[in-house]
């Protein structure tokens, strides 16, 4: 408890020295790289997961996709990030110049260009390894999580079918489990994150470099302050995803179930 009230002093004390010597714009500053980058990835991400989800479970079969279902979540995951962080990196390394690099630009059209022109397609691509690093985990961790969690949750939280749930006490299970994964998002990810806003601010640092000036508590600062974000984000990424499917009408497969075929095999049926 201690410790979370600590953070939360300190992100008050973050917020007070940006309005001060930024003032209100200050909070704001690198929204469009964030906006433009974050919104590239998560189409990729989701895109290409349903993508190699369905891929790897056509190699594996039926029975197999039920057996081995948590390291198909994890494979189909780890695929569509290896793809979406290619389309993120530009995007998160002018956000972070912009937000750590006083005086250097003041938004992505000053940002770019300039960093084109200083350190060529380079600067837009030296932190990709250690953004692999901190967003493969992290997203192995939210697409196994939660598709684990849901089918937890109505295994043994919610008392009927998920059949028999109306479409918003499905969203409701879709927000939890979203929020459950988000926290542990937040710490797979945390080191590499740690050493991804360093490098993208520190130009020709490596990230073995940064990772040896942090050391090991230096990586975990910040740890309860992006469990809330990210746990928050999570679940509202999950939610918002989930219903555009239910507004589109677009599949929605229910939790996994044995295939009958396996249950024979087990000699689970009468």
């Amino acid at each position: 408890m201690q410790l979370m009230l600590q953070h939360c002093f300190f992100i008050g004390k973050g917020f007070s020295l940006t309005l001060k010597e930024d003032g209100a714009r200050g909070l704001a500053k690198g929204w469009a790289p964030t906006f433009i980058g974050y919104s590239m990835q998560g189409l990729c991400k989701f895109g290409f997961y349903e993508m190699f989800k369905i891929f790897y479970s056509d190699m594996l079969g039926e029975e197999n996709t039920y057996l081995w279902r948590t390291s198909l979540y994890l494979a189909a995951s780890a695929s569509a990030e290896f793809f979406a962080d290619i389309a993120l990196a530009p995007m998160e390394a002018c956000k972070v110049r912009i937000q750590t690099c006083p005086g250097y630009a003041n938004n992505l059209r000053q940002c770019a260009p300039k960093m084109f022109a200083e350190e060529g397609v380079w600067a837009f691509y030296k932190g990709v390894v250690p953004l692999w690093m901190r967003q493969i985990p992290y997203t192995m961790m939210k697409f196994a999580c939660f598709e684990r969690t849901v089918e937890l949750l109505y295994k043994h939280v919610v008392p009927k079918p998920r059949a028999d749930c109306t479409k918003a006490e499905q969203l409701i299970v879709t927000f939890t489990a979203g929020y459950i994964a988000g926290v542990f998002c937040a710490i797979v990810s945390h080191p590499a994150d740690s050493v991804v806003s360093v490098l993208n601010k520190e130009s020709g640092s490596t990230a073995v470099q940064v990772l040896k000036k942090l050391g090991p508590k230096g990586v975990w600062k910040g740890l309860v302050a992006r469990i809330i974000m990210i746990g928050t984000l999570t679940a509202l990424q999950w939610f918002i995803y989930d219903s555009v499917k239910v507004y589109f009408r677009l599949p929605r497969p229910p939790p996994p179930e044995m295939p009958e075929s396996l249950k024979k095999k087990l000699g689970l049926t009468e």
